[in-house]
């Protein structure tokens, strides 16, 4: 939808769609920190899943949710979640939420595929809160999608079932950046760093991490977002978003 389409006292420039799992309590308060004026979000929650067939229909929770978004007529709908999205391609899931809001359309993981090519980057180390079976699904589909992961270490949720993703979001701030100091180590030379799940606590710490380790830090909420704003036409820069938000609005086309 145009700029000019979305005439709203609150989204007079765009209006952005997200659909969350029910569990999650950190991508909202991320993603409002950071909206530009004139850009107003719109949330629908489902209960959390961790997969999808590419080729199949997409979840009926995450359907039902989108069938609510509908009707505000947005610029452009996301699929906030990284597990449930990681899927190849990685438009294959877009493409089917964008057929059925009648909107465009993102998800988390293909917003870091985005955003990781925006910045140029090559060789990646990965911090998450996950176990290692989702751990290694994400290494499988970032690799796949041409990055050489160099690092991947989670904190272990959700290796005894998935009632342990509720724990991610009360991680601490200063246990995020330990864990992110630890994976990067391990790394060695790296062109980004990746912070992955919507619902890992983040945004206070890419700029200092930055400015840390000399590396571009990403997260799925800065990631969606920027993704998201570039698709609307929106080309703020705010600076708790990092280098990923300073690039020109061009690059996310390029990507």
């Amino acid at each position: 939808m145009a700029a000019e389409e979305s005439s709203s006292v609150y989204g007079g420039r765009a209006r952005l769609g997200i659909v969350v799992p029910t569990t999650n309590t950190v991508n909202e308060p991320e993603w409002w920190s950071l909206l530009p004026v004139g850009v107003s979000l719109h949330v629908a929650r489902m209960p959390l899943h961790l997969g999808h067939d590419p080729k199949g229909d997409l979840p009926e929770a995450l359907a039902q949710a989108l069938d609510q978004l509908r009707p505000a007529r947005l610029s452009v709908a996301a699929y906030a979640c990284t597990a449930g999205s990681l899927v190849l391609p990685p438009r294959a899931m877009s493409d089917r939420i964008a057929a059925r809001i009648g909107s465009p359309a993102l998800t988390t993981a293909e917003a870091l595929v985005l955003a990781l090519r925006a910045l140029g980057a090559s060789r990646i180390a990965v911090a998450t809160p996950y176990g290692e079976t989702l751990n290694g699904h994400e290494a499988r589909f970032l690799k796949a999608c041409g990055f050489d992961v160099a690092a991947i270490a989670g904190l272990g949720h959700g290796e005894g079932g998935a009632h342990e993703f509720a724990a991610i979001a009360a991680t601490p701030l200063a246990a995020v950046a330990e864990h992110v100091r630890a994976v990067v180590a391990r790394a060695g030379r790296i062109d980004a760093v990746l912070i992955s799940c919507t619902d890992f606590p983040s945004l206070p710490l890419i700029a200092p991490l930055e400015a840390e380790l000399g590396a571009p830090v990403v997260t799925s909420n800065s990631a969606g977002l920027w993704a998201c704003l570039r698709r609307a036409g929106a080309d703020d820069a705010p600076a708790a978003g990092g280098r990923l938000f300073s690039l020109p609005a061009a690059a996310a086309q390029a990507a």
